[in-house]
């Protein structure tokens, strides 16, 4: 019942929407129709954008380069973000080096990393990898800095080693926060995704890069259309953090 609650907005907006383009109180040239879009995203899997490059193929790029981005900003965030945030001293050193990079948008590095990496993959993974980096770093030090200290000092008491505070204490008590750094991390990494293909690819796949594509072609419906799949990965992909994060609290 809740589920069907949930889709009686966009789906009246939809319909709204349809009304007014068949009325023309809306321009076709300002905004097309629904079924204009639903045309487009079965012309871009049918023909492709540029021709033969098809939908899939755009969304399989676009997957593959936000994984590779997320997944090497976690694989550095959260343990920078265990170290400084239970350390005093890694968080003397290595604190203002983030804080001075931490506020800089990813968008800003775009004209370093096409200088550092040229136009294509890496260039535009690296942008997503800033993007989702600093997100997980701020709540993973977050998280194990608001661990209480009782659970440490009766860890300790108990005989506890570093290690074994660090990694059974700490990691599993700062969970929650990390979770939720990772789940604002992914949002963000696939947010600047779009801007990062924007600068152009190579490879001339990319969701990004499709829609900037079809802006060239002035065709507003194939915009729209690519728009849309955006918005619904992202959907979908938050869907799949928040069912991960659960379980995974749940076993914590």
């Amino acid at each position: 019942m809740k589920r069907s609650v949930h889709l009686v907005w966009p789906v009246a907006a939809i319909l709204l929407w349809q009304a007014l383009s068949d009325a023309g109180v809306v321009p076709a040239d300002r905004l097309v129709s629904p079924l204009d879009v639903a045309r487009g995203l079965v012309e871009l899997e049918a023909v492709g954008l540029p021709p033969d490059y098809v939908l899939h193929m755009h969304v399989l790029y676009s997957l593959k380069l936000v994984a590779s981005g997320f997944l090497a900003a976690f694989c550095l965030a959260v343990p920078f973000g265990i170290l400084i945030g239970g350390s005093r001293t890694a968080r003397a050193v290595l604190g203002p080096f983030f804080d001075f990079l931490r506020p800089v948008p990813p968008l800003a590095w775009i004209p370093v990393s096409m200088l550092w990496f040229g136009i294509g993959f890496p260039s535009a993974c690296f942008i997503i990898f800033l993007g989702s980096f600093f997100p997980m770093l701020v709540n993973t030090i977050s998280g194990v800095m608001n661990v209480p200290k009782g659970l440490v000092g009766a860890a300790a008491v108990l005989g506890a080693s570093r290690r074994q505070i660090w990694w059974k204490v700490l990691l599993p008590a700062s969970l929650p926060s990390i979770l939720t750094g990772v789940r604002i991390g992914m949002s963000i990494a696939w947010m600047t995704l779009v801007a990062a293909e924007f600068t152009g690819t190579q490879d001339g796949y990319g969701l990004g890069y499709m829609i900037m594509t079809a802006r060239d072609l002035q065709r507003l419906d194939l915009i729209l259309a690519g728009m849309a799949v955006v918005g619904v990965i992202g959907v979908l992909l938050e869907r799949l953090l928040c069912l991960v994060s659960t379980k995974l609290l749940h076993r914590s």
